[in-house]
This record gives structure tokens, C-alpha cells and sequence, in this order.
């Protein structure tokens, strides 16, 4: 069965005003208690803030190195899933499960993209 990376991309900014919900660990743990079941979750975690990060570039043969945070960059990468579905269609029905866990408040937005094998 094809595998799908799920990218999950916040506005960083946003992230710090983002109320907590006290029924999202509810939604997202049942979630992922029914995903992991089916045998589609593989992986998935939550990224640290760029601000803990780096980025390292490759241009004109030379590496170069920068440490976040990014504030030039509003939409970044926040966590990703790794599923394993039987097509593109079962893994974006997961990715919209997923997003509609989260609070109406929150501005979330996920990229699916089937894995090369």
C-alpha cells in the first residue's frame, strides 16, 4: 500500500494567540486511537517552534547556515504524519478528520503528498 506524508503548516505567529480546548486532546485522542487501529498511522509528530531551529542551504557550491527563529517566513511546517492508505482519496479523508479536530479558532492547513517508492 502507497504511504502519504501529511504536512501540517501553521502561521507561527498565530500559534502563541491560540486558545486552549479543553475537548482537543479528547477529539485528537480518539483520532488517533481509531487511525492507529486501521493501520494507517505510521509516524506523526509536532515540530518546535523555528525559533529552535535551523536551516541549512547548499548555493554556488557553498553550505551555508542560519538559526531561527524564520520571522521573514509566516506559514511553516508544524508537525507531519506519515500514513500508509490504499489511495491519495483515504489519505485525505484522514488529513480532513484531522484538521476538524482542531478548534474553530486555529488556522491550520496540511499538504498531502504521496511518498516516491
Amino acid at each position: 500500500m502507497p504511504r502519504f506524508m501529511t504536512l501540517i503548516r501553521i502561521n507561527e505567529q498565530d500559534r502563541a494567540d491560540w486558545e486552549s480546548d479543553p475537548e482537543f486532546d479528547r477529539r485528537m485522542g480518539a483520532l488517533f486511537q481509531e487511525i492507529t487501529k486501521a493501520g494507517v498511522m505510521l509516524e506523526t509528530a509536532t515540530l518546535t517552534p523555528t525559533a529552535q531551529g535551523s536551516r541549512v542551504t547548499w548555493h554556488g557550491g557553498k553550505v551555508g547556515h542560519t538559526d531561527g527563529p524564520f520571522t521573514e517566513t509566516k506559514e511553516v511546517i508544524g508537525g507531519y504524519a506519515v500514513l500508509q492508505c490504499k489511495d491519495h482519496a483515504e489519505a485525505l479523508e484522514w488529513t480532513r478528520r484531522f484538521l476538524q479536530a482542531h478548534s474553530v479558532k486555529w488556522n491550520v492547513e496540511a499538504e498531502v503528498r504521496q511518498i516516491a517508492e
